[in-house]
């Protein structure tokens, strides 16, 4: 696939947080979108996954020689944020379910291996909203990484995780990024250490 941005701004108010940024991402590749806390990388991020609007310019989706309207990007990304919301409800058993639901599972892979990778198995059957902040950012991570799209975009990806869940992270990367187009919104190299282009947001204001 492939993601071109054509002279994309973005305004909040009367202030721009990047203006006039042209780039084009494409299937197989890394990339990571470089910037302050603040800088509007996490912003940037959600304009790529269709979740925002630019102010001005425009993003063209293409899957071969098809367009892809916005609106039908869902099979295509797999998107995580610090900030996203799960549903606390669930056990991380039925939480899995009801995602692989809607988005199948990379190849050979299933919910029980899914939660084995998590390392999660003692607490597969307890509430999500009793897990520590790292545990649920391992689940986030799990429903993106392991979801079968061609497009995988990451915010801050190891926020809330220990150094045992960045070592986990790595692993998944290296092992289930190969030949997707991987998005990463960061300013901390071990979250992008994989990327082998980058985007400087500071370059666009």
């Amino acid at each position: 696939m492939k993601i071109s941005l054509e002279n994309i701004s973005k305004r909040f108010q009367r202030h721009w947080i990047f203006k006039d940024l042209s780039f084009s991402f494409t299937t197989p590749g890394a990339y990571a979108l470089l910037g302050a806390n603040g800088s509007g990388k996490s912003t940037l991020l959600r304009i790529i996954a269709g979740m925002q609007n630019p102010s001005k310019g425009k993003i063209v989706y293409e899957n071969g020689s098809a367009i892809v309207e916005p609106n039908k990007l869902y099979p295509y990304i797999s998107f995580t944020a610090p900030g996203q919301e799960i549903i606390e409800e669930l056990t991380l058993q039925e939480f899995l379910q009801f995602h692989f639901n809607f988005k199948k599972p990379l190849s050979g892979l299933d919910v029980p291996a899914i939660i084995k990778l998590t390392g999660l198995e003692q607490s597969a059957n307890k509430p999500i909203g009793d897990y520590s902040s790292g545990m649920k950012q391992r689940v986030k991570l799990a429903q993106a990484i392991f979801s079968d799209t061609p497009i995988l975009l990451l915010d801050e990806p190891c926020t809330n995780l220990d150094q045992q869940g960045v070592d986990q992270y790595t692993n998944w990367i290296e092992q289930y990024g190969k030949g997707r187009m991987v998005i990463v919104a960061s300013n901390d190299v071990r979250e992008y250490f994989f990327c082998r282009e980058t985007v400087a947001i500071e370059d666009y204001k």
